[in-house]
């Protein structure tokens, strides 16, 4: 919200939920819809009344019965929430829709909004949402300018959906490695699979975060996609400060040192490591030219920028390579580099 909020490159901010369900659970904890409007407010509701751009909801609910509850729902939330603040209105254009998905995503209204490079948009797809995307619509979605995604998927839902047709019609299950003593693999294996999706010739960040309950059991992961490198640095960001190891989970995804143990630095994790070779190696080889290149190539990895601004720290103290044109260290952000350094080989 605040990178399209206040961004000069937009004009206004759509936000779709297409599989919103009810609104809320069976004990009244919030679902998707309800939990994207109150996030929307902003810290403090910083962004009501004060944000000049319109800013758009669409929840979507195939079942009647459900959309009905959901309608409900949203509008007692909206007006709760309009009575505690005595805020004289929603400032937001909320829109509840009864669609069967493909038919609400081939809607001229919102291939419109879908297509403008006017409006920044974020789309929520569950699971029965993601087994929905084929390669035609994922191909869709990773075009849309200004177009950012999640696809939330459980272990259990894959495990339990992977031989079914509406599934194994999208996904080449046969090509994918689901080993089932290791349920936790399951959402970085479907993030690959998207990346491979992606066109040769397209600039596209993909990554995921799996997350598994306190009690254990069921794992939940998080696939994120964004046309823009800012949108990945900020969720890798968080994804770092959550993991310290690899960037990927909220527990120890690949066994990597624990904290009391002699040999644990979340600065020398085996990805970073991994990575950091993998750079090494590439700019070493000439495959890595200039900074632009060598940071987007980190994120794609799934790792901060500032893992590729220390190797060639380290590869220029160690008299392998030289800078030329802008040498400032300073930006790290792609978007922010208006001059790249180029890369020399000395050594």
């Amino acid at each position: 919200m605040p990178v399209f909020i206040h961004t000069h490159w937009t004009e206004e901010v759509a936000i779709f939920d297409f599989f919103a369900g009810s609104g809320t659970d069976t004990n009244g904890v919030l679902g998707s819809p309800l939990v994207l409007l109150d996030e929307a407010k902003g810290e403090n509701r910083k962004f009501c009344g004060k944000v000049k751009k319109e800013i758009s909801f669409v929840f979507n609910e195939a079942k009647v019965k459900k959309s009905i509850e959901l309608n409900k729902n949203v509008t007692n939330h909206i007006a709760n929430c309009e009575k505690v603040n005595k805020c004289g209105g929603c400032i937001y254009d909320v829109n509840v829709l009864q669609y069967e998905f493909k038919s609400l995503f081939e809607q001229k209204p919102i291939t419109d909004v879908l297509s403008s490079n006017k409006v920044g948009k974020f789309i929520l797809l569950d699971q029965y949402g993601f087994s929905q995307i084929d390669d035609e619509i994922f191909n869709k979605l990773i075009h849309y300018p200004k177009t950012d995604f999640i696809f939330f998927i459980t272990s259990s839902f894959i495990k339990r959906f992977k031989e079914h047709p509406s599934v194994k019609a999208y996904i080449n299950t046969e090509n994918l490695n689901f080993d089932e003593s290791e349920p936790k693999e399951c959402h970085r294996i479907i993030a690959d699979y998207f990346r491979s999706s992606v066109p040769d010739n397209k600039e596209y960040y993909l990554h995921h975060f799996s997350i598994q309950k306190e009690n254990g059991g069921n794992y939940y992961g998080l696939i994120f996609g964004s046309n823009h490198s800012l949108g990945m640095e900020k969720f890798l960001k968080v994804c770092w400060q959550k993991d310290q190891f690899s960037g990927e989970s909220n527990f120890n995804i690949d066994n990597d040192y624990e904290e009391d143990n002699l040999f644990f630095n979340p600065k020398n994790s085996n990805k970073r490591q991994k990575v950091k070779k993998v750079l090494k190696s590439m700019i070493l080889d000439g495959e890595i030219k200039n900074n632009i290149a060598g940071l987007k190539f980190t994120l794609k990895q799934g790792c901060e920028p500032i893992l590729f601004t220390n190797v060639v720290k380290e590869l220029e103290n160690a008299k392998k390579i030289s800078r030329s044109g802008n040498l400032s260290y300073s930006s790290m952000s792609i978007h922010k580099i208006k001059q790249p350094y180029n890369i020399i080989i000395t050594d």
